[in-house]
């Protein structure tokens, strides 16, 4: 399996997967980026009847994948070694990742089209901002959860076990588990169990 992580750990990269301010313009993490969009690229032209082709495709530029996984075209990542993703999940169509910070997405893991996942962020400097400088926190999706669509999940957050999200929600901070919750900002409307 050809793996994206090619670039030598230090640097601009130690800071990035460490959280800390970074220059996202650094020749080695823009050519990793590249790579990751000619893969994704690649298989969002794959046919949907390719199941074998596109999986393979997929392990080439995930981070680790469980057995059963399908994500629909079109798929866009930043570095794709971040994302761990676990069993039975299924993603509809225009799926975001942007990765430089870990993406781990439990088992069974539903996520509607047209959703958004951002471990991303940038200086609210705008000196610091406008040098290229940015930095990322992790997300953490738990097993079980079911991610409308239309979602936003912005840096740092962690979604636990068997949570729902209504669609259009922005979630900016991290929810508990078995809980549903929608909204800009997403809140917790009630436990599932509840009436």
């Amino acid at each position: 399996m050809d793996s994206l992580y090619e670039g030598n750990i230090g640097g601009e990269k130690e800071k990035m997967l460490n959280g800390e301010l970074y220059n996202a313009n650094d020749p080695d993490l823009e050519r990793e980026r590249s790579k990751a969009k000619e893969l994704c690229n690649e298989y969002n032209m794959i046919k949907p009847s390719s199941k074998m082709e596109r999986k393979n495709k997929l392990k080439q530029i995930l981070g680790k994948i469980g057995d059963s996984i399908t994500i629909e075209p079109n798929f866009f990542c930043d570095y794709g070694y971040n994302i761990e993703i676990g069993e039975a999940f299924y993603a509809n169509h225009n799926l975001v990742i942007l990765d430089p910070a870990k993406v781990r997405i439990g088992d069974n893991v539903f996520i509607g089209p047209n959703c958004g996942i951002y471990t991303a962020t940038h200086p609210i400097d705008s000196e610091t901002r406008n040098k290229g400088l940015e930095y990322a926190k992790p997300i953490t999706i738990g097993n079980n959860v079911w991610i409308g669509g239309n979602v936003s999940i912005l840096p740092g957050v962690t979604i636990g076990d068997g949570t729902v999200i209504g669609a259009g929600s922005v979630v900016a901070t991290s929810l508990p588990a078995n809980v549903i919750a929608m909204g800009n900002p997403c809140k917790p409307l009630r436990e599932i169990g509840g009436k």
